[in-house]
C-alpha cells in the first residue's frame, strides 16, 4: 500500500508539472502571437498614412513646373513603403486579405508614380530611367532578380524600379501587361518599351541601360576628385606652417 501511495503521489506531481509547462507554453505562444499582430497593425496603420500622403503628393506634383520636380520625394517614399509592405507579407500569409488589399493599393500608387515620372521626362527632358519588373509568387529566378534590382537601386538612386505581381488581381496591372504585351514568362523587365524575359544580371542590365554607365563614370570622377582633395590637404597645411 505504501508503494502504491508513493507512486500515485509521483504520478500527480508529474501530471501537475506537465500541465504547468503546457499552459505556460500556450500562454507564451499567445503573447508572442498577440505582440506580432500588434506590430503588423502598427505597420498597416503607418502604410495607410504613407499611402494617403503619397496620393496627396501625387496630386500636387501633377501641377508641377520643371523646376519643382528635380528632387521629388514620391518615388523615394514608395521604396520605404515597399519595405513596410514586405514586412507585412513576411509577418502574415501573403494571401491574407488585409495584406492583399495593401499590396493592391501600393501597386496602384506605383503605377500613378510611373505615369507621373514619364510625364516629367517628356515635359522636362529629364534623364529618368525606369525598370518595370513583373514577378510571380512561386518563382525562384524572381527572388534572384529582386535582389539584383535592389542592389541596382542602391548603386543608382536615380534609377526607378517598379515591381508588380504579375498575377495580382488588379485591373490596372492587367492593362499594363496587355499594353506592353508582357507574357507570363517570369521574371520580366520592361525597359524603354522593350521586354526582357528570364533572369538579368547586373552586368546585363548595365549593358541594356547606357545611362547607368554615365552615372557610374560621373560618380567615379566625383570620388576621384574627393580623394585628390583629401590627399592634397596635408600638403597645403604643411606649406602654410612653413610659411608661418
Amino acid at each position: 500500500m505504501t508503494m502504491q501511495t508513493i507512486d500515485w503521489k509521483k504520478y500527480i506531481f508529474v501530471l501537475f508539472i506537465t500541465a504547468a509547462i503546457f499552459f505556460t507554453a500556450i500562454s507564451f505562444s499567445t503573447y508572442l502571437s498577440n505582440k506580432r499582430v500588434e506590430e503588423i497593425r502598427s505597420v498597416q496603420e503607418q502604410i495607410s498614412l504613407d499611402i494617403l500622403s503619397s496620393e496627396v503628393q501625387t496630386a500636387l506634383l501633377e501641377q508641377f513646373s520643371c523646376k519643382d520636380v528635380s528632387g521629388t520625394a514620391l518615388s523615394r517614399e514608395l521604396g520605404a513603403l515597399g519595405e513596410k509592405l514586405s514586412f507585412a507579407e513576411e509577418s502574415r500569409n501573403a494571401d491574407d486579405p488585409e495584406v492583399l488589399t495593401l499590396k493592391k493599393t501600393y501597386s496602384l500608387l506605383e503605377i500613378k508614380d510611373y505615369l507621373l515620372m514619364n510625364r516629367v521626362r517628356e515635359k522636362c527632358g529629364t534623364q529618368n530611367v525606369f525598370i518595370v519588373y513583373f514577378y510571380g509568387k512561386d518563382c525562384d529566378e524572381c527572388r534572384r532578380q529582386g535582389l539584383v534590382l535592389t542592389k541596382l537601386r542602391e548603386d543608382y538612386p536615380e534609377l526607378r524600379v517598379y515591381s508588380f505581381d504579375y498575377n495580382l488581381d488588379v485591373a490596372a496591372i492587367a492593362t499594363l501587361v496587355s499594353i506592353n504585351k508582357i507574357e507570363n514568362t517570369l521574371p520580366a523587365l520592361l525597359i524603354d518599351e522593350n521586354v526582357y524575359y528570364d533572369f538579368q544580371s547586373i552586368e546585363n542590365i548595365e549593358e541594356i541601360i547606357p545611362q547607368l554607365k554615365v552615372w557610374k563614370e560621373q560618380k567615379e570622377k566625383e570620388k576621384q576628385a574627393i580623394e585628390a582633395n583629401v590627399e592634397s590637404a596635408p600638403e597645403v597645411n604643411g606649406q602654410q606652417e612653413i610659411a608661418q
